[in-house]
């Protein structure tokens, strides 16, 4: 196997690693009843965020690798369509998800009982919401890369 082939390999094993645990992030908390277990389903999602860090800076770090290996890919549409979606899915998390996060987390650390408050529903679906944009992203991506429709 070529250099090249190694990273497509890493580059497709990150994929499956990276952002199969993100697709599920979102939908890990509906399930929950109480604050019991709604904080449990946040420290599972701190873990699988812990694989989409790890995976998506391989992607990034593959994916410009092999454009560096072959620049052709820099006149590929797909391509460079991919790597600015990904790009722009990458800022979401400290400038959009982050900022919604943090009243979530606090509200988690500081609420006391075993109901989970209203306010949570409300401050969780725009975080969700977000999340679902990212998801959609990259699904665009996932097809680009498939299809490399131009």
């Amino acid at each position: 196997m070529t250099l090249y082939d190694w990273l497509v390999f890493i580059h497709i094993f990150s994929a499956i690693a990276g952002l199969g645990p993100g697709f599920a992030m979102s939908f890990l908390t509906r399930g929950a009843r109480t604050m019991t277990e709604l904080k449990h389903a946040y420290r599972l999602r701190h873990r699988l965020h812990l694989f989409v860090m790890i995976g998506g800076s391989l992607l990034l770090v593959t994916g410009v690798w092999m454009g560096a290996l072959q620049p052709s890919l820099f006149q590929q549409g797909w391509y460079v369509t991919s790597l600015a979606l990904f790009l722009v899915a990458l800022a979401f998390g400290p400038f959009v998800l982050k900022p919604r996060s943090k009243p979530i987390k606090a509200l988690l650390n500081e609420h006391t009982g075993e109901d989970i408050p209203s306010e949570y529903f409300t401050l969780s679906r725009k975080v969700f919401f977000f999340e679902h944009i990212i998801n959609i992203l990259f699904l665009i991506i996932i097809v680009l890369m498939i299809l490399k429709p131009f």
